[in-house]
Order: structure tokens, then C-alpha cells, then sequence
């Protein structure tokens, strides 16, 4: 039986999962394949650095052209992370007909349409399971499993990061601050979070969702972006009080060819499945047509759940190969992208008001809600110990977003609304 030799970019945490796995896991890998797989090559930074897995010398490089340009070389699992670098080298792969598995969402998120349509022209796989949700299998879920379906909704926990300091606040009435000091020493979140806590991660992974779902190329700059560095423990305190948990949600929604994609942090109510998913474990919701209502759980980030989603990518190309129908399942976009307007965004939002003490107030503000059509589910107001004003939570039902912004704009020109101290979409 001829081996099946892979190209190995990058021997990080993933990268090791990924040795451990293939080397580990090898009768199981030649039984579903028929044929061993053999890392070939492996690039790094530093042949002599000092590694907790054991590599042959000969195998490691710290040339990746000795791997992209090595006729021997099947496939090439890319785990090295950057962009425009080693988009070239997976370009070039692609045109020598090398096929590719990567776990690079921000690669993916930019450039996923040229790969794609490059893997097309030379007849190359290019998986990446792992890009998104780590040890979930949702991309071949979005592919495959929904093949015969029309999605209308995806929603999703798909940063880990994000989903422990909001656990973290929430079940010990935390500060934000304090939470993401602990989850960095704690190796959860980077010393520079900002792309984790202000939603760009998440951007990302959304971007690479919503065009598998809807089948239209949907861009980063597409998405809409808040992050959580707002959130604060009154924000969680009075959700949890109201029955909802506040998590950073990615949202992507289809209605008449039109969608719109966002990631916010978002109330859900406490009876929804994804509100219980708490820690760094991800979820991601799919609503489809003929299906209705899907939910997937499990590990976001990690060496083992996401070099087991490369794993599976790596054996779903070499039985392609097998059966000589590579690149036949590329998830290639064929749809017209269409974006909603701020008027056809429609949901429930929860804002939290500072205001005046005194009566007459809360005429002024419901008259606001009603001059732009937008209709309340419950309004609550109390005196707050810590602040000389009043405090207004209100609940709306669904509204245009378009509308929701009239009225926060209408309420800059009220004396008597001190401040909007939050605003959060409503789901569930």
C-alpha cells in the first residue's frame, strides 16, 4: 500500500495534536483510508528548539518551500496561522495540485473565496473544519448536512475566550476587568485580548459561517461589530434578574434572499439551550427550513478537539483521493450577496436608562418608543442606592433596528435622560 505523505506547516499546539493523532491513531487512520499516512515534512521556526513530542531531524525544515515544492507531498496541513505569507504558500500548493487542511479562520474569513475557486480550477480539497468552533464539526455539517436545507438562522458561541469571562461574571458577580486579568494567566485569553474581546475573533469565524450557510460571498467588512468591554456586572446582574444571561453571540440571519450578519453581546433568555453553555466550550444554533431547530456543543480551542477536526479533514481529502473526487465539495458560493438595511434588522432590545427623578419622566420616554412604532414588552423603573437618578429597563418587542436608532438619538436631546447606559439585542 503506497503511503499517503503529508506536509506539515507549523508544530505548535495544534500541530503537536496533529503528529500525536496521526502517529497514535494510525491503524484506525488505515482502516477508514486503506493506505498509511505518513508526515512527511514539518515546518518550524527552529529545528533545534527543544519540543515535548518527538520529531526525526530529518523530517523538521525551516524552509516551507521544501514542503510546497516537494513532488512526494499529497496533502499539506496548514496549522502556522498568518495571512498574506502563507496564503502564497497555499496558492502555490493548490497550483502543483497539493491539497490543503487548514484550521486558519482569519485566512479563511479574508481569502477563503480566491482559495476556494483556486482549489476549483486544479481540482484540490481545501478543508477547514478547524477554522471555526474547534472540535465541532460544523463546517461539514453547513456543507453536507444541510445540503438538502434552506437555513435561515446561524447563531453561535464561537469564541471561548469571550464565553468564559461572561461565565465568569455571571456566576461570581465579577468585574470585567478583574475576569480577563484571570482568564490571561490562566492561558485563556492573549496578553493583547483585544481581538478576542472586541468581537473580531468571532467576526471572523461569522464571516466563514454565514457565506457556508447562505452560499453567497459575505465579507468581514460585512459583519457588524461590538465586543464585550462594556459589559459590566450591573449589565449581568440585572439580565439574570429579568431571567436572561448575557452572552457575545454571533448572529446570521436569512429572510427573502436578504441577510444580515452581527456579532454582540446579546441577552438570551435563560430557557434557550445556548444560555446553559457556559466556560470555553462554543454552541452554535442552526435553524433550517425543513430541519427547524439544531444545536452544536462541544470544545472551542485546545490540542486535541481541534487537531482531531484537522485529523478528520486530512482523512475525509485522502479517501477523496481514494475515490478520485477531489474537489467536488468545496462549498462554493453561487448566491448574489444581499444585505439587509437597518430597517428590515428586526429583534427584541433590552436598553437600561439613566434618568431624572421626577414625574412626567417616563411619559416622555414611552412617547419616544411610540413616535418610531416601536412597541414595549415591559418597562421597569426603581431608585438605584448608587446613583442620584432613576434607573428605566425597558424590553421592546421586535423592533427595526433603524427605529431603535431613532429613538437612542431622539433621547440624546431629552434634559431629563441622563444617560443610555445599555443597549443588547434580545434573543430566545
Amino acid at each position: 500500500m503506497k503511503p499517503v505523505k503529508v506536509g506539515l506547516l507549523g508544530l505548535g499546539t495544534v500541530g503537536t495534536g496533529v503528529v500525536r493523532i496521526v502517529e497514535g491513531h494510525q491503524e484506525d487512520l488505515q482502516s477508514q483510508v486503506g493506505s498509511p499516512i505518513v508526515i512527511e515534512k514539518v515546518l518550524v521556526q527552529n529545528k533545534s528548539k527543544a519540543r515535548n513530542i518527538s520529531v526525526s531531524a530529518d523530517k523538521l525544515t525551516e524552509d516551507p518551500w521544501e514542503i510546497v515544492n516537494n513532488p512526494e507531498i499529497d496533502v499539506i496541513v496548514e496549522v502556522m496561522g498568518g495571512i498574506e505569507t502563507t496564503k502564497t504558500y497555499i496558492l502555490e500548493a493548490l497550483s502543483r495540485g497539493k491539497h490543503i487542511v487548514t484550521a486558519n479562520k482569519d485566512l479563511m474569513a479574508l481569502h477563503g473565496p480566491e482559495i476556494l475557486a483556486k482549489a476549483h480550477q486544479h481540482g484540490c480539497d481545501v478543508l477547514y473544519e478547524a477554522s471555526v468552533a474547534g472540535g465541532i464539526p460544523i463546517i461539514r455539517t453547513l456543507i453536507e448536512g444541510f445540503s438538502s436545507d434552506r437555513i435561515t438562522k446561524i447563531m453561535g458561541i464561537v469564541n471561548g475566550t469571550t464565553n468564559y469571562i461572561l461565565t465568569k461574571m455571571s456566576q461570581e458577580g465579577a468585574d470585567y476587568a478583574d475576569v480577563l486579568k484571570e482568564a490571561q494567566a490562566l492561558g485563556y485569553a492573549e496578553a493583547d485580548p483585544t481581538s478576542d474581546v472586541e468581537g473580531l475573533d468571532a467576526a471572523r469565524k461569522m464571516t466563514i459561517l454565514s457565506t457556508l450557510g447562505f452560499r453567497a460571498n459575505v465579507a468581514l467588512e460585512d459583519v457588524d461589530v461590538k465586543g464585550i468591554s462594556s459589559v459590566s456586572r450591573e449589565d449581568i446582574a440585572y439580565a439574570k434578574r429579568l431571567g436572561y444571561e448575557v452572552k457575545l453571540l454571533g448572529i446570521a440571519e436569512r429572510q427573502d434572499d436578504y441577510m444580515s450578519v452581527s456579532v454582540q453581546p446579546t441577552m438570551v433568555k435563560k430557557t434557550h439551550p445556548i444560555a446553559s453553555v457556559n466556560g470555553v466550550f462554543n454552541a452554535v444554533y442552526v435553524h433550517g427550513e425543513a430541519v427547524g431547530e439544531t444545536m452544536f456543543y462541544g470544545p472551542g480551542a485546545g490540542e486535541l478537539p481541534t487537531a482531531t477536526s484537522v485529523v478528520a479533514d486530512l482523512v475525509a481529502v485522502v479517501k477523496n483521493l481514494k475515490l478520485g473526487v477531489n474537489g467536488k465539495q468545496l462549498g462554493l458560493t453561487y448566491k448574489e450577496k444581499k444585505l439587509k438595511t437597518d430597517e428590515q434588522i428586526a429583534s427584541k432590545y433590552y436598553l437600561l436608562l439613566h434618568v431624572d427623578d421626577r414625574a412626567g419622566v417616563l411619559a416622555r420616554i414611552t412617547q419616544a418608543f411610540a413616535e418610531y412604532e416601536v412597541s414595549l414588552e415591559s418597562v421597569v423603573q426603581h431608585p438605584n442606592p448608587n446613583h442620584p437618578e432613576a434607573e428605566i429597563i425597558i424590553i421592546t418587542h421586535d423592533a427595526s433596528k433603524a427605529s431603535v436608532n431613532k429613538v437612542l438619538a431622539a433621547f440624546e436631546s431629552m434634559d431629563v435622560v441622563k444617560s443610555v447606559k445599555s443597549v443588547y439585542r434580545v434573543e430566545g
